[in-house]
C-alpha cells in the first residue's frame, strides 16, 4: 500500500472473489449491485424530498422501505465528470474525465486503458455487468469503450450529444446500431428510446437469474431535450408542455423503477440486490426558471444549480434499498459517489485489480445503519471554461468560482444556504482550503487549470457542428440494422 496524494493505492495480481458471511457464519453469495443515475432528477422532484405536484409514489416507497439521504453528493455538478467519478471512485481532482469533453463525430473524452473501474473490479468478482442509458465515457473505437472497462453488455446511447433525443434515429445494442422506426431525431417521433432501454434492462435482468450481477442504470430522463411519449396524468394540467412533459418524464423514471423492483422481488432475489437510486447533480435548473418555478425544484433550501460548486449542485437525490440490509431511516451525514467503488469492492469480497485507486472509502456499515466513515474532506473541481473549485471540510465548505476569484468560506452547519460568506473572519479557513484545492488537484494536460485547452475547444466545435448537420438530415450509421433484429431478452 502507497499513499499519492493523500488516497490509498491498492494493488494485486490476482483476482480473489471471497464470500460473506451471515450472522450464524454461514457463507451466502455476495449481493447484486444496481446504480441508478438519473440524468438532472433532483431532490426536489421527488415526493419522499417534499415535490407535491409531480407523483413519484414508487421511488417514495423505495425511500419508505430502506435509507433517503439528505447530503449524499454527486461527482461533480455535470453529467460526464459525474458519471464517470462513480464508474472510477475517483474525485474529479483525480479522476481522468473532469468536465463535459465533446469529441468528434461522435462520443466523449475516453476513459484511459490503466483506469480501473468498478465494472472491472466487478468482472474480477466473477460478476455479470451491464451498462444500460447514456454511457458517455468513450466512443467503441476508444479506450473508454463499454467493453473494454468492464462491461459485458451494452445499450442505449454511447454518446451524450445523441441522447439529447429521446426518439433518436438509432439505438445501439453493444457496438451494433438498430434504427429506431418512424423517429427523425429532431422532435417527438413514434419509437419511445427509453421504452427500448428499460425493456432490455429488464430482459437482461431476468437472464441472469442467480447469478450475482453489477447493473449501472444511466436513465437519461428527465434531462432536456424535454420529450415523452405521453404527458399521462399531467395532459390536462394548466401548464406549459415543457413542465408538462417534466413532470411525466420524473414519473416515467418512477414506473420504471417500480417495474425494476418489482421483476427483483418476482425473481426471488431482492433481498440479494443493494439499489443506490441517485441524480447526477443536485437542482437542475434555477428557481426563476419555467421548470424550476413551477415545481419548487429548490425546495430544500439549498443555494445553486446545475454546473455550480454550492450545494444545490452538489446534493442529489439518493435511495438506499436493501430489503434486510439497509435500514429504514433518512440520514443526514455526508457521503460521495466516489466511495462507492469501494464499497463494492467490500461487499462482493475481490481483491482489486492491479492499478485500482480510489478517493473513496467503504459505506457498507454506513448502510447497514452505521456512522458515516470519517475522511479528512471532499473535494470536486469541474471545468466549464475558467475551471471551479469545491471542498468540504467537517462542517466547513470552500468555494472558488474560478482560479483567479477568491475562496468563500461557509459553515454547512450554521448555514446550510451559504449565505454568508466567512472568509474574511476566517482566514485560517482560507489558507486550509488553499491546501486542499493544490493537494487535491492532480495535474492533466486535458483539464488545465487556465481553462480549456486549444484542442478541447477545437473538438468541441467540430463534435457540435457534426451533431447539427445529422440531426438536420435525420442520420442514421450505415451498418445500422433494422429494429425488428434486435434479439429479444425477455
Amino acid at each position: 500500500m502507497k499513499s499519492v496524494f493523500g488516497l490509498t493505492l491498492l494493488s494485486s495480481l490476482v483476482f480473489v472473489p471471497t464470500c460473506l458471511a451471515d450472522e450464524t457464519g454461514h457463507s451466502q453469495r455476495p449481493p447484486n449491485l444496481i446504480f441508478v443515475l438519473s440524468d438532472d432528477i433532483a431532490q426536489g422532484d421527488l415526493g419522499c424530498y417534499g415535490q407535491r405536484l409531480i407523483q413519484t409514489p414508487r421511488l417514495d416507497q423505495m425511500a419508505a422501505e430502506g435509507t433517503r439521504y439528505l447530503q449524499a453528493y454527486c461527482g461533480t455538478s455535470v453529467c460526464a465528470p459525474s458519471r464517470s467519478s462513480f464508474f472510477t471512485g475517483l474525485h474529479t481532482g483525480h479522476c481522468p474525465v473532469r468536465g463535459n469533453y465533446e469529441v468528434p463525430p461522435e462520443g466523449q473524452l475516453p476513459l484511459p486503458d490503466q483506469t480501473v473501474t468498478i465494472a472491472e473490479v466487478a468482472k474480477a468478482a466473477g460478476y455479470a455487468t451491464a451498462t444500460f442509458g447514456k454511457w458517455g465515457m468513450g466512443f467503441f473505437d476508444s479506450s473508454g469503450a463499454p467493453a473494454k472497462q468492464g462491461v459485458d453488455h451494452f445499450f442505449g446511447y454511447n454518446c451524450q450529444r445523441h441522447a439529447h433525443s429521446y426518439f433518436p434515429t438509432y439505438l445501439y445494442s453493444d457496438e451494433q446500431p438498430y434504427i429506431l422506426p418512424g423517429n427523425n431525431g429532431r422532435d417527438v417521433g413514434q419509437t419511445y428510446a427509453q421504452q427500448l432501454i428499460q425493456d432490455d434492462m429488464i430482459g437482461w435482468v431476468r437472464k441472469q437469474g442467480d447469478q450475482p450481477f453489477f447493473l449501472f442504470y444511466a436513465i437519461t430522463l428527465p434531462h432536456g431535450r424535454h420529450e415523452i411519449d405521453d404527458y399521462g396524468i399531467y395532459e390536462d394540467r394548466p401548464w406549459t408542455d415543457k413542465q408538462k412533459a417534466y413532470a411525466a418524464q420524473v414519473t416515467r423514471v418512477d414506473s420504471d423503477m417500480g417495474q425494476l423492483v418489482d421483476t427483483l422481488k418476482e425473481l426471488g432475489i431482492a433481498k440479494h440486490t443493494l439499489i443506490i437510486f441517485t441524480g447526477d447533480n443536485g437542482s437542475s435548473f434555477s428557481p426563476s426558471s419555467e421548470i424550476g418555478k413551477r415545481f419548487d425544484q429548490a425546495s430544500n433550501g439549498l443555494r445553486g444549480f446545475k454546473r455550480g460548486m454550492y450545494e444545490g449542485a452538489l446534493r442529489q437525490a439518493a435511495l438506499a434499498w436493501w430489503p434486510g440490509t439497509v435500514p429504514v431511516r433518512v440520514d443526514d451525514q455526508p457521503w460521495a459517489f466516489w466511495d462507492v467503488l469501494p464499497t463494492f469492492v467490500e461487499l462482493s469480497g475481490v481483491t482489486p485489480p492491479k492499478g485500482y485507486e480510489t478517493d473513496g472509502h467503504s459505506l457498507v456499515s454506513y448502510l447497514k445503519g452505521g456512522p458515516a466513515p470519517e475522511r479528512d474532506y471532499f473535494y470536486w473541481e469541474l471545468h466549464t471554461g475558467n475551471p471551479i473549485q469545491a471542498a468540504r471540510f467537517g462542517d466547513w465548505k470552500a468555494v472558488r468560482n474560478g482560479i483567479d476569484r477568491p475562496v468563500e468560506i461557509y459553515n454547512l452547519k450554521n448555514d446550510a444556504a451559504e449565505s454568508q460568506d466567512l472568509a474574511d473572519q476566517r482566514n485560517d479557513l482560507v489558507q486550509r482550503a488553499e491546501e486542499i484545492f493544490s493537494a487535491a488537484h492532480r495535474p492533466d494536460p486535458n483539464w488545465p487549470l487556465t481553462g480549456h485547452a486549444a484542442d478541447h475547444k477545437r473538438l468541441a466545435k467540430q463534435a457540435w457542428a457534426i451533431k447539427k448537420e445529422r440531426d438536420r438530415k435525420g442520420w442514421i450509421p450505415e451498418h445500422a440494422r433494422p429494429l425488428s433484429d434486435l434479439p429479444a431478452r425477455k
